[in-house]
């Protein structure tokens, strides 16, 4: 999976991941795969993945799917996210998402992937939002719905995640399950610009070549307050 050792321990402490009484194994080999320890973080998570640690499974199926320290080996992976899944893991459930929505070792099931990013949406994680709205937004796995798309990327927006932030932008700018609004178009695009990446600046100059001088003022002053509001949280 793509996301950052940082962005999965956040979503751990979020999503409560306590460890119980086997937390200090499971915190040294996370310490241990942050380091790219990848065989220290594998000997720490085997053992209590065998005693049914979902985070432990869960983290083991993310290293056999991406093949860290470990041949990759998509059966294994599917097999330690399913054990994590059935537990309620949002991260093992969003590893499924991507196996049957890639068809990375599984027969590609949009609707199959639809399930399990909806199951770790729900629970707020970003990334998962973010995929389960573009799959409303294309209509792979579920009926074609611009209103769903926007719903979840508000909330993975507002998580702070830059490609929702993008996708939102592109449907203010558009009118594609909101009414069209130049000003928020924009006010998204500039935000996800603050984190350097070029497509949202091209969407954000794009835009502005059809406001008004007011527009792209007030534009900049909601997306300078939703960043001081945010990063102040």
């Amino acid at each position: 999976m793509r996301k950052t050792l940082s962005s999965l321990v956040i979503a751990m402490v979020l999503l409560g991941w306590s460890g119980a009484a086997s937390a200090g194994d499971f915190q040294r080999g996370l310490k241990a795969y942050e380091a790219g320890d990848y065989a220290t973080a594998l000997g720490e998570w085997r053992d209590l993945a065998n005693e049914g640690h979902a985070g432990a499974q869960s983290f083991l199926g993310s290293m056999y799917l991406a093949g860290r320290g470990v041949t990759r080996d998509y059966a294994e992976a599917e097999k330690w996210f399913w054990l994590a899944a059935e537990q309620g893991d949002a991260l093992a459930q969003f590893g499924l998402g991507q196996m049957y929505r890639k068809g990375a070792g599984v027969a590609q099931d949009h609707a199959e992937a639809a399930n399990w990013y909806e199951l770790a949406a729900e629970k707020g994680l970003a990334e998962a939002q973010r995929r389960l709205g573009n799959l409303y937004l294309k209509g792979q796995g579920v009926t074609q719905d611009y209103p769903q798309a926007a719903k979840w990327y508000v909330l993975a927006a507002e998580q702070g995640d830059a490609g929702a932030q993008i996708n939102l932008g592109e449907m203010y700018g558009n009118g594609q399950g909101v009414i069209q609004d130049f000003v928020f178009a924009h006010m998204w695009f500039n935000i996800a610009a603050a984190s350097g990446i070029e497509k949202a600046v091209r969407g954000r100059d794009a835009v502005a070549k059809k406001m008004t001088l007011t527009q792209i003022a007030e534009a900049q002053k909601m997306a300078r307050e939703w960043m001081e509001k945010h990063q102040a949280q």
